[in-house]
C-alpha cells in the first residue's frame, strides 16, 4: 500500500511530501519529495549586492537566522580578504550560540510533541522566548534579523543585553535538567527512540551528514574544532558524541550541545567586558556605512554612504567557500566573483537538504509510526531544502 504524508502535515515540519510504501505497518520504502517553496534564494542573490543577500539568509533556516547572517558575512569577508575586529568576533560567537540554543529548543519541543509529550514543549518555548526577547532588543526583529554586515555588524548590543544573557545562562540549565529528568530514562521515550532510525559512522560519512546527525553516530567532527573560525579554538567547550546513531543519541547530543553553548556564552560575556567600548566595525568607509550622525553632518561621509548604498561593496575576482557549524550541521556558502558588487554565483551547502537524503535508509524496515520520529530526529527546516 502507498500512503502520502504531506506536503502540508504537522509531522513533516514544513512543506515536505513523503511517499511511503507499506507492507502492513512495516515500511518498505520512503521517497521524499521536495521543492514546494519555489523561493530561488541562490538565483536571487546574483541580482543583489553582498550586503543585500543577508536578508535572504534569514529565510533559509528561519530558526537560526543570526547564525546564517554570520556565515554569509564570513564568506564574503574571506572573498574580499577582510579581517574583522575582536569585539565583532565575540559578538558573532554570541549570535551563533544563541541561535544554536533556539534551534535545538524548537527541535526538542516539537519532537516531544511528535512522540506524545506536550509539557516539555512549553518549557522549551518559554526559554526560547527569553532568547527571542534578547535577539529582538539587539536586532529589532524576532525572526528576520539581518544583523551582520560585510566587515562588521548592523549594531552593537544594547544596554541590559549582557545582564539578560547572564541571567539566562544562570537559569536555563534548570530547564535542561527538567527535560533530562522527563525524557532520558522515560520508558516510553526510550522505547520510541532507542535502536530506531540507526545509521553507523561510515554510512553517516558517506551520506555527507554533519552536525548532531553525524556526531550521534560516533564521528567526532565539529567545524568549530576542526576548521575554527571566529576564534572558536580559544573557547573551552566539549563536542558531545553518540555511540549508536539512533534517535536517542541524537537527542542526547543536542541536549548536551545546549549545555556547551551556555559555557561558550559565559566565556564570550567575560570577553565582552574586556572589550567594552571597542569597535564592532572595521575602519574603512569604502566597506562599512559611516555612522548616521556623520552622514548628516559631513560631506565626505555622505558621499561614502551614497556610493555604498547605490554601488555596493565590490569584491575582487575569484571564489571563496566558507563553512560554519550551524545547529543542524555544516552550513557553507560559496561565492564566485567577477570583480563587481554582485556575485556571479552563490551556492549554499544547507545541512537540512543533505541530512534529509538519509531518510529512506533510516526508514527501511521500521514501523509507520517510527517514520514520524525519524523524520523529526533529522531536524530539517524547509527553507534550506528548497531547490
Amino acid at each position: 500500500m502507498l500512503i502520502n504524508i504531506g506536503p502540508q502535515h504537522p509531522a513533516t515540519h514544513g512543506v515536505l511530501r513523503l511517499v511511503i510504501e507499506l507492507d502492513g505497518e512495516t515500511v518498505i520504502r520512503v521517497v521524499p519529495h521536495i521543492g514546494y517553496l519555489h523561493s530561488g534564494f541562490e538565483k536571487l542573490a546574483e541580482y543583489r549586492h553582498y550586503n543585500q543577500i543577508i536578508p535572504l539568509t534569514d529565510r533559509t533556516d528561519y530558526l537560526s537566522p543570526m547564525a546564517n547572517n554570520v556565515c554569509l558575512a564570513l564568506a564574503a569577508e574571506k572573498l574580499m580578504g577582510i579581517t574583522i575586529t575582536e569585539r565583532c568576533q565575540v559578538l558573532r560567537v554570541v549570535a551563533c550560540e544563541i541561535s544554536r540554543i533556539i534551534s535545538h529548543l524548537v527541535w526538542l519541543g516539537t519532537t516531544g510533541i511528535d512522540l506524545g509529550a506536550f509539557t516539555p514543549f512549553l518549557w522549551c518555548f518559554y526559554q526560547r522566548e527569553r532568547l527571542y526577547n534578547l535577539q529582538e532588543a539587539w536586532t529589532g526583529a524576532r525572526l528576520t534579523t539581518s544583523m551582520t554586515r560585510v566587515g562588521g555588524l548592523m549594531a552593537d548590543i544594547p544596554d541590559g543585553f549582557e545582564a539578560g544573557l547572564r541571567d539566562f545562562c544562570r537559569t536555563f540549565p534548570r530547564t535542561l535538567a527538567e527535560v533530562d529528568a522527563m525524557f532520558t530514562r522515560n520508558a516510553i521515550w526510550c522505547g520510541r527512540t532507542q535502536g530506531v532510525g540507526v545509521i553507523d559512522g561510515p554510512d553517516a560519512i558517506n551520506y555527507s551528514l554533519s552536525g548532531p546527525m553525524l556526531r550521534a553516530s560516533g564521528v567526532d567532527y565539529d567545524v568549530r574544532k576542526d576548521r575554527p573560525y571566529l576564534g572558536y579554538e580559544t573557547y573551552d567547550f566539549d563536542v558531545p558524541i553518540g555511540e549508536h546513531g539512533d534517535i536517542y543519541d541524537r537527542y542526547r547530543v543536542r541536549l548536551e550541545e545546549m549545555h556547551q553553548s551556555v559555557r561558550i556564552l559565559e566565556q564570550a560575556l567575560d570577553r565582552l567586558e574586556r572589550l567594552r567600548g571597542a569597535p564592532i566595525n572595521i575602519d574603512d568607509p569604502r566597506l562599512i556605512l559611516p555612522p548616521k550622525h556623520r552622514t548628516m553632518s559631513d560631506m565626505e561621509a555622505m558621499i561614502f554612504h551614497f556610493k555604498q548604498v547605490m554601488e555596493g561593496v565590490k569584491a575582487p575576482v575569484g571564489e571563496a567557500y566558507l563553512g560554519v557549524e550551524n545547529p543542524k550541521g555544516e552550513l557553507g556558502y560559496y561565492f564566485v566573483s567577477d570583480g563587481t558588487a554582485k556575485p556571479v554565483r552563490w551556492r549554499v551547502r544547507p545541512p537540512s537538504f543533505i541530512n534529509l537524503a538519509c531518510l529512506p535508509k533510516l526508514c527501511e524496515g521500521v514501523l509507520l509510526s517510527d517514520v514520524i520520529a525519524i523524520n523529526a530526529s533529522i531536524d530539517i527546516v524547509m527553507g534550506e531544502i528548497d531547490r
